[in-house]
C-alpha cells in the first residue's frame, strides 16, 4: 500500500478516501493533486475529460505520480454509454446487443478488450456493468444499456462481463443494486419507485447481483430507488435494510459499495448532497461517487467536512467510516497487485498503467499497450455487433447514396448528448453522397396568441421533400416509447414503401419498412454493422 506522508488527521483521510469526486479538463488541477496527497484514493473520470488515448494516459500517470495506487474510475459501458469515445461513439456494442446475441464467451471477450483499453490508459475501475433486468419495456434511462429483460440471461452475461473485465486488471463495479431494471422514472430526476414483492425482486432484480458476487465483482453501485418491499423509508443508497442488511449480510458481497451520482435528483433534492454522503456511509456505502454534475474543490471538501463533522457529533460512528476507507484502499491495492503480477481472476493483468495504447512502456510492453497474456482482439466489437443484427424483410442492396432521416429523442443524462449516433457517417463511406438531417417531435401548436400562425410541417412532410427522389433510410431509437416516431414512419412508408428503417434501441416495436434492421445499440460500432447489409457489403 501506497504511503503518503501528510499533517492530514486520521480522521479527515478517511473522509477523503471515501470520496470519489470528479474535476472539469483534460488535465489534472492542481487542487485535486492536493487532495490526493491528503488521502484521496480515487478520482471519477468523465467525458468533459477524455481527448484521447494519449491523453487520458498522461493525465492517469500524473494522477499516479501523486499516488502510485489511486484508483481512476470511468463510466465505460461501450454501447451507448461511453466516456472513452465520447466524441466518435464507441467500438463496442452495448450490452442489449451482447444479449441478444446471448453468446457469453463474446460478452466475456468484449469486456476483457475493453479492459485492456481501459488499463492501457490507466483506468482501474469501471462503473460497469449494468446488472438491471429491464422489465420495464418503457424505463426511460437503462434500455439497452441492459442485457435484456429475461433474468437468467441477464445473471450469466453479467457473470461473463465482471470475468472479462477483470481479467484485463480493471476492477468492475456492478450496477445499480438491487435493480433499475422496473422503473418508469429516470432518477438522474427523481425518485423512481418499484412497487413488486420480495419473491419478484429475488426471482428478477437480484439475480444478475448474485451472479456478479459468485464471479467476484470488485465492486458494486447503489440505485436511488425506493423499493419499499424492502425498505418504505429510504431509497436503496441510503438504506441500512439494503446495502447492509441485505447486500453485506445476505449476499455475502464483502467488496466496496459505491454510490450513484450523489448530485442526482432523486437523493440531491430530498436530502442534499451533503447529508446523502452522511446517511449513505451510515447505511453501508463505503464510496461516494460524485462530480458529473459538481466537479469542483467545494463539493469535495463540502463532502469532506460534512463526514468529518457527522462523525464528532456522533451521527456517524467513526468505525463505519474507518471500514468504509478500508474498503476503497483494499480495492487499491488490488489494481495495484493486479497491475505489477497477474493473480487469481486476473489472468494475464499485467498492464502498463498509464501507457496509451500503441505505446510501448518497460520491457515487454507489447505495442498495442496490452499487457504480456492478454492478446489484443480490436475487430471483437465489430464482430460482435454484426452478431447481433436483426433483419426483416428484403431489400435490393442499395448502390446508390440515400437520405438518412435520424428521429431523435431526448437523450438522457447517462448517455449524453456529446456523443454522436445515427447511421448517416458509417453509411457514407460505403456509399459517398450521403445525406443526412435530424427530425424531432413537433411542437404543440400555440394557441395562445391571437394572430395565426403558420405551422410547421409534420417530419414526415419534411423528410420526403428532403429526401426526392432518393432511397430514405429512417433510423429511429426506441420507437416502442415516442409515439410521434411510429406515427412518422407510418406516413414514410404510406408515401415511400421503399423506406429502411433502422431501430438503435430497444426492438419493441413491430417491424417495419421493406427492411427493417435492428442494431440492439446506437454505438458506432452498430451503425457500421447496420451499413454494411444497406450496402450489401456484409462480412
Amino acid at each position: 500500500m501506497t504511503t503518503l506522508v501528510s499533517s492530514t488527521d486520521t480522521l479527515t483521510r478517511d473522509a477523503l478516501a471515501v470520496l470519489q469526486p470528479g474535476f472539469v479538463g483534460t488535465t489534472a488541477p492542481d487542487w485535486l493533486l492536493r487532495a490526493i496527497g491528503d488521502g484521496l484514493t480515487s478520482v471519477g473520470l468523465f467525458g468533459r475529460n477524455v481527448a484521447d488515448p494519449e491523453q487520458l494516459a498522461a493525465l492517469t500517470g500524473r494522477l499516479r505520480r501523486e499516488r502510485d495506487d489511486i484508483l481512476v474510475a470511468i463510466d465505460e459501458e461501450g454501447g451507448d454509454v461511453t466516456r472513452l469515445e465520447v466524441r466518435h461513439g464507441s467500438s463496442f456494442p452495448g450490452n442489449y446487443a451482447l444479449g441478444a446475441v446471448d453468446d457469453p464467451g463474446l460478452t466475456r471477450d468484449v469486456a476483457r478488450e475493453l479492459g485492456r483499453r481501459l488499463a492501457a490508459c490507466g483506468v482501474n475501475l469501471n462503473w460497469a456493468p449494468s446488472a438491471d433486468v429491464n422489465s420495464n419495456p418503457d424505463n426511460p434511462v437503462i434500455g439497452v444499456r441492459s442485457f435484456g429483460a429475461d433474468p437468467e440471461l441477464a445473471a450469466r452475461h453479467t457473470a461473463a462481463y465482471v470475468e472479462g473485465l477483470q481479467a484485463a486488471g480493471v476492477a468492475a463495479c456492478v450496477k445499480h443494486f438491487p435493480g433499475h431494471g422496473d422503473t418508469a422514472v429516470d432518477s438522474h430526476h427523481a425518485l423512481p419507485r418499484i412497487d413488486v414483492d420480495l419473491d419478484t425482486l429475488h426471482a428478477r432484480e437480484l439475480l444478475p447481483f448474485r451472479a456478479a458476487i459468485a464471479a467476484g465483482s470488485r465492486s458494486v453501485m447503489s440505485a436511488h430507488i425506493l423499493l419499499p418491499a424492502l425498505d418504505p423509508e429510504r431509497p436503496a443508497t441510503l438504506s441500512p435494510r439494503i446495502l447492509t442488511g441485505l447486500l453485506r449480510e445476505e449476499l455475502g458481497f464483502q467488496g466496496p459499495i459505491v454510490t450513484d451520482g450523489m448530485e442526482m435528483q432523486a437523493i440531491a433534492s430530498v436530502y442534499g448532497i451533503e447529508r446523502g454522503s452522511v446517511l449513505a456511509i451510515a447505511a453501508g456505502a463505503d464510496a461516494i461517487c460524485v462530480g458529473g454534475g459538481l466537479a469542483d474543490e467545494g463539493t469535495v471538501l463540502r463532502l469532506r467536512d460534512a463526514l468529518v463533522a457527522a462523525v464528532r457529533n456522533g451521527e456517524l460512528p467513526e468505525e463505519r467510516l474507518a471500514d468504509a476507507a478500508a474498503r476503497v484502499r483494499a480495492l487499491a491495492d488490488w489494481t495495484l497487485r493486479a497491475r505489477v503480477s497477474p493473480g487469481p481472476g486476473t489472468p494475464g493483468a499485467a498492464t502498463q498503467e498509464g501507457t496509451a495504447p500503441g505505446t510501448a512502456s518497460g520491457a515487454g510492453a507489447a505495442a498495442s499497450g496490452a499487457a504480456p497474456g492478454v492478446v489484443p482482439t480490436p475487430d471483437i466489437g465489430l464482430l460482435a455487433a454484426r452478431r447481433a443484427l436483426r433483419v426483416t424483410g428484403t431489400a435490393t442492396p442499395l448502390t446508390r447514396a440515400p437520405y438518412v432521416a435520424v428521429l431523435t429523442p431526448v437523450a438522457n443524462i447517462a448517455v449524453g448528448e456529446e456523443t454522436p449516433w445515427g447511421l448517416a457517417t458509417e453509411l457514407n463511406h460505403l456509399l459517398p453522397g450521403t445525406q443526412t438531417a435530424t427530425y424531432a417531435e413537433a411542437p404543440p401548436e400555440d394557441t395562445s396568441t391571437p394572430t395565426p400562425t403558420t405551422p410547421t410541417p409534420d417530419p414526415a412532410t419534411r423528410i420526403l421533400t428532403a429526401a426526392g427522389d432518393r432511397t430514405t433510410v429512417a433510423v429511429v431509437r426506441d420507437a416502442h416509447r415516442h409515439p410521434w416516431m411510429r406515427a412518422t414512419l407510418d406516413a414514410l412508408l404510406t408515401a415511400r414503401p421503399d423506406t429502411l428503417v433502422v431501430e438503435m434501441g430497444l426492438n419493441e416495436a413491430p417491424p417495419s419498412g421493406a427492411l427493417h434492421i435492428a442494431t440492439h445499440g446506437a454505438a458506432r460500432v452498430c451503425a457500421r454493422a447496420a451499413a454494411e447489409v444497406i450496402a450489401g457489403r456484409v462480412r
